[in-house]
């Protein structure tokens, strides 16, 4: 991962594990923490391949969580680490963390490991699903990853959420 990527990784992290929190113990919260910052990583690194993009985004600054807090209604603060929080970063990790094949398509996409370990976004345990019941609740990560899953879906080229069947 390039050296200007971690404090939006860790920043969007904390955003989504205080939007969809654990409802469990120090355990299950480090469970979801993990899963979070693993989705956000890949979303960080797909965001921004290369050394001159991180860098820009470093000097221009990530964007913060007011738009996200908004549209989810968590409550916001005024933590310095908040204007870290990226959006399309947030939005693609919901992604990730919703879609198990989409997860598994951008860590393809990444040609190699993944900046970060990806076993809890790719492979999740039963203690893994339960700690981060919120987190991965496709229906309830719709708003913050409908926001950029279309630009997603493109950069992995790979069709976008199957449209419900309806009978005749």
């Amino acid at each position: 991962m390039h050296t200007e990527l971690p404090s939006i990784v860790a920043a969007t992290a904390q955003w989504l594990t205080r939007a969809y929190p654990s409802g469990g113990g120090a355990v299950d919260r480090a469970l979801a923490e993990a899963q979070a910052r693993q989705a956000a990583g890949v979303a960080a690194a797909l965001r921004y391949p290369t050394e001159l993009d991180a860098a820009l985004v470093s000097m221009t600054g990530a964007g913060g969580a007011d738009r996200l807090d908004w549209l989810t209604g968590a409550d916001g603060g005024d933590e310095p680490w908040r204007t870290w929080v990226d959006e399309v970063v947030a939005s693609w990790a919901a992604c990730l963390l919703g879609e198990p094949e989409l997860a598994a398509a951008a860590v393809v996409a990444l040609r190699g490991p993944a900046p970060v370990g990806s076993r809890r976004l790719l492979s999740p345990g039963d203690a893994d699903r339960r700690a981060a019941a919120l987190l991965r609740h496709p229906d309830l990560l719709a708003p913050v990853a409908d926001l950029h899953r279309a630009e997603l879906s493109r950069l992995l080229a790979v069709p976008g959420p199957r449209s419900p069947v309806l009978p005749a």
